[in-house]
């Protein structure tokens, strides 16, 4: 199937079945659809060649002449079907450079905005398992000559047939199958990268468009599903990667794609009708691959198309930012968050001054939340690097990233609380002095905790602190107000801590702020062994107080036991008296029987509660 964007420009793959070819008919001339056809240059559809063809994907494509005679096809633009005869015959169709002709002019659709109409498949091809690709089963493609040994006349059409032979897929699934034509698309692509690196003034504006095709038509894809849907964290060094199957060709069409940008005859004035926002869209969806070697070129070739574009930076900016919020908010699972941060911190480092507010919320509402996302360490330094570099363009946002940071501070993720350690000791080296002096309480009370926590890693890198000479300096200028707020955690733990690794790290610690300020340090001592006789008077009052409590209750016990002993013989001896004077009948004895014990159970509850009520009053 063909979809075309409001510019008409294809943007998916069509392919035909071996079983079946496709014919769709244009205005003026029948159409024969190509063996594989991709996304096709901005703004015209399929691109026409020098003979009036139209070079959409693999436009040097022909039907055999024997087959010609089979065809229905219709005058009124309408979409038919090869009979079955032409459809086994279609199998055998060799894909030759060297047959195009202008009497046979088979594409997709016509230039200059023609309709294009959808290809029909007897039977609908085999789906690659590995990307969202329909393979076509038979297809043969030829060996051209080389491009050194042609004539500087015929050298420009053998490159375009080159790249025309280049957009035919294969299917990777199957290692043994079409290995002789796998061969000849790799050699061709491999020909036509170091035919990019040795000669000059090659990439004329013919090129173009044929170049662009045949890199959509390779590198967009739809990514198979991920191998680890729920999103847990990937660990370089034990899990391995997914690697793509189709790597083989993929790896040249890159270099081939990136030699193509950084060469000295690229005009980015022509390739920006080719290069649009919907190339854009489709360049950063293959970040979500899972095969690292894919992710290092699109890092690479998406900084140079931010470099070459200028009116296509918003345009990424802004995408990547809904990528992020996407994974903030929504999945929490991308492959290529790191490699984006990447991007973005070349991109920060050439911000100019001073910072756009657009630039300034970018930090605050994408970047920092990011911190919150449970598989931070996969993308962690690069991320702790665009937060510095913001705040070596504008000291100003210090305080609220430092906050933010706090903010988001891990509670029971010990490996996590190392990472933000290790991001805030980075920006302590960036920090004005001046704006240390605004977080300096809260950050140090954060530290503090950290220096008491009783997992060792964690302790360990918020002592580290005292061995960075410019933190030391900070420290040491604000010492009136830091060393009141370490010397608790520094001081208890260098006794009660269980690891002694962490014992020598605080006895530095402590030296060094004896020797800041002896007069400071001793009375932080003197001061801390007061709260501590106040808290251990404290804890006894508390003691004695339970202990006050609990005797307490033991004696009401014994009293409520005694009064309830004694009203029992009372109220037996009553009921006793009672029928001496008065003998009733049954009904009635059990009547008045009932009523004179309610109202012995009455009077000795309220006696009870009068005797507590007495007792509570004397004790107090």
């Amino acid at each position: 199937m063909t979809l075309n964007d409001e510019n008409g420009a294809s943007s998916n793959n069509v392919a035909v079945a071996a079983s079946g070819t496709g014919l769709s008919a244009g205005t003026g001339s029948d159409r024969t659809a190509t063996a594989t056809a991709g996304a096709g240059a901005p703004g015209g559809g399929a691109n026409a060649g020098p003979n009036g063809a139209s070079a959409m994907n693999t436009a040097n494509n022909i039907i055999n002449n024997n087959n010609s005679n089979n065809n229905s096809t219709s005058s009124n633009g309408s979409s038919v079907l090869l009979s079955s005869a032409t459809a086994s015959n279609a199998a055998s169709t060799t894909l030759s450079n060297s047959s195009i002709s202008g009497n046979n002019n088979n594409s997709i659709s016509g230039s200059n905005g023609q309709n294009s109409k959808q290809l029909s498949n007897s039977n609908p091809p085999e789906k690659r398992p590995s990307s969202g690709r329909f393979i076509i089963s038979k297809y043969e493609i030829e060996t051209l000559p080389p491009l050194k040994d042609a004539s500087p006349a015929e050298r420009e059409e053998l490159f375009i047939q080159k790249l025309r032979q280049c957009c035919v897929l294969f299917d990777f699934s199957e290692p043994l199958n079409d290995l002789k034509y796998k061969e000849i698309k790799r050699c061709a692509l491999q020909e036509i990268v170091e035919h990019l690196n040795n000669q000059s003034n090659v990439i004329t504006e013919a090129i173009y468009p044929e170049a662009f095709n045949m890199v959509a038509v390779n590198l967009f894809r739809t990514l198979p599903p991920s191998s680890n849907p729920n999103g847990a964290e990937f660990d370089p060094e034990e899990d391995e990667p997914t690697l793509e199957v189709s790597w083989p060709h993929l790896q040249f069409v890159y270099e081939l794609f990136l030699r193509f940008l950084e060469s000295p005859d690229f005009q980015p004035n022509v390739a920006k009708r080719y290069i649009d926002h919907s190339f854009i869209l489709n360049l950063l969806e293959l970040f979500d691959s899972e095969d690292p070697r894919e992710r290092d070129f699109l890092k690479t070739v998406l900084h140079r198309v931010y470099g070459k574009f200028l009116g296509l930076r918003a345009f990424i900016r802004k995408q990547i930012n809904n990528i992020f919020y996407k994974f903030i908010y929504e999945t929490e699972h991308h492959n290529g968050i790191a490699e984006l941060l990447e991007i973005l911190g070349s991109i920060i480092n050439g911000f100019a001054l001073p910072l756009k507010e657009e630039h300034k919320q970018f930090l605050l509402k994408v970047l920092l939340p990011l911190h919150k996302v449970k598989s931070l360490s996969v993308y962690h330094p690069q991320l702790a690097y665009c937060v510095v570099q913001f705040l070596e363009k504008d000291a100003s946002l210090t305080q609220p990233v430092i906050k933010c940071l706090l903010k988001f501070w891990p509670k029971t993720h010990s490996p996590k609380e190392v990472m933000f350690l290790n991001e805030l000791e980075e920006i302590l080296d960036v920090i004005e002095p001046a704006e240390f002096q605004k977080v300096m309480e809260p950050l140090f009370r954060q530290i503090a905790k950290c220096v008491s926590s009783p997992h060792f890693q964690v302790a360990e890198r918020a002592l580290y602190y005292w061995n960075n000479d410019y933190i030391m300096s900070l420290i040491s200028e604000n010492s009136k107000v830091i060393l009141p707020i370490m010397f608790p955690a520094l001081y208890s733990n260098s006794k009660s801590h269980w690891n002694k690794t962490i014992h020598g790290l605080i006895y530095n610690a402590i030296k060094l702020f004896m020797e800041m300020n002896q007069r400071l340090f001793d009375e932080c001592h003197r001061k801390y062994q007061a709260e501590q006789e106040t808290e251990q008077e404290k804890l006894a009052q508390r003691e004695e107080l339970w202990q006050q409590m609990e005797d307490l209750a033991a004696r009401n016990s014994k009293l409520t036991l005694n009064d309830t002993e004694g009203d029992e013989s009372t109220a037996e001896h009553s009921n006793r008296f009672k029928s001496s004077f008065h003998p009733p009948s049954h009904r009635q004895l059990n009547g008045s029987a009932a009523d004179a014990s309610g109202i012995v159970t009455a009077s000795s509850s309220a006696s009870t509660v009068y005797d507590r009520r007495s007792i509570q009053h004397h004790s107090t």
